[in-house]
């Protein structure tokens, strides 16, 4: 059995303190895809490995590139190296990327047949490099800052299994939606248990904390969400192992446009919910803070632009929040290849000082 470090052994426990909502000397923070290509260090590694998905499915060159982030910025969390399409990838839909276009499905959900015979996969047989990467990932971190496992919702994993590929207006899976809400619902039926799987999969191999991308969610009715997206995550969330290392293992639930929805996000069983960049985040904090931890929601693009103005919009963001407990520094969605590496330099230090400040200030 796979023998985890203790958790006396973790040295910089903030991350996690965070989403229990406990009190932190400054705001944690990591960034959603902050081992990217943005980094000089992470291209060089990406195209030793020939392809990205070599790389994601190699554990050694994963590990690798989820601790090149750390080596440059104060960052509070590592975040597993892989990819949210390697659960359908492992259901036989044959996974690839073409140049410029994003992944594909060599194989796409269309036919009832293929849909009938849709199964989950065993995470420790078919995405055994997955969980290899988590151990070495963790091994290598020695204790340094939590490491955090992640799986796409059931919902996002079917816009792509459906459309196979990604697109403007989810064509395909609106169709079935309508036309065969029966064989969506079987789809993520058969998704959830996957991810329920792999989740917990990884928690055993040694994720600290697990998230949700619910990427997509946003393109749904009010009620489609509620009956396609988050009942699904709902069922996910309720069948997670909750501790690990004598520790609880805490979930962040990310809906990208979820914003409208939060009241119903916040009561899904999450101990934190992810903001994109159009919350107001003051209000969130009002109405939501006393039940969960909210992570969020800096604007990913303020990144492209000067140091000085990169740490403006930072203290607009953690004075929005406040200094209370149970704030996580994040982008509203993953960072951009486009990202200047002295931006986000400046970012994680602001953050830092300036929330200091906030602690320091606060009656």
């Amino acid at each position: 059995m796979e023998t985890h470090l203790q958790p006396t052994d973790l040295k910089n426990d903030t991350l996690l303190r965070a989403l229990a909502r406990e009190p932190t000397a400054y705001t944690p923070i990591w960034l959603m895809r902050q081992a990217g290509r943005y980094l000089p260090e992470y291209n060089a590694t990406r195209a030793k490995a020939g392809s990205f998905l070599k790389l994601a499915k190699t554990p050694s060159l994963a590990t690798e590139v989820a601790l090149q982030p750390l080596e440059r910025f104060a960052l509070d969390a590592a975040i597993l190296f892989s990819d949210i399409l390697t659960v359908p990838d492992a259901m036989g839909l044959g996974l690839y990327f073409a140049d410029g276009e994003g992944p594909r499905f060599e194989r796409p959900l269309r036919d009832e047949a293929a849909i009938g015979r849709l199964a989950a996969p065993d995470p420790t047989v078919e995405l055994r490099y997955v969980l290899d990467a988590v151990r070495e990932t963790r091994r290598a971190l020695a204790g340094r800052v939590p490491l955090i496992g992640f799986s796409g919702s059931p919902y996002t994993l079917a816009c792509y299994m459906i459309e196979g590929s990604g697109s403007d207006d989810w064509r395909a899976v609106k169709e079935m939606l309508y036309s065969r809400p029966d064989l969506l619902h079987r789809i993520l039926e058969v998704n959830a248990r996957a991810v329920t799987d792999y989740l917990n999969a990884q928690i055993e191999a040694g994720a600290q904390v697990v998230m949700l991308f619910d990427t997509w969610g946003g393109n749904l009715t009010a009620a489609g969400y509620e009956e396609f997206s988050l009942a699904y995550s709902r069922r996910v969330l309720g069948a997670l192992r909750r501790e690990a290392d004598g520790r609880r293992v805490p979930s962040i639930l990310f809906t990208r446009g979820g914003g409208v929805w939060l009241d119903a996000i916040a009561a899904s069983g999450c101990d934190a919910v992810g903001l994109d960049w159009t919350v107001n985040a003051a209000e969130a904090r009002r109405n939501f803070g006393n039940k969960v931890a909210l992570q969020g929601n800096l604007d990913p693009a303020v990144l492209a632009a000067p140091a000085d103005r990169v740490r403006e919009q930072a203290r607009r963001v953690l004075d929005a929040f406040g200094a209370a407990p149970g704030h996580v520094f994040n982008l509203g969605h993953g960072i951009s290849p486009q990202a200047g590496v002295e931006a986000v330099a400046a970012l994680v230090d602001e953050v830092r000082a300036y929330s200091m400040q906030i602690r320091k200030r606060r009656p």
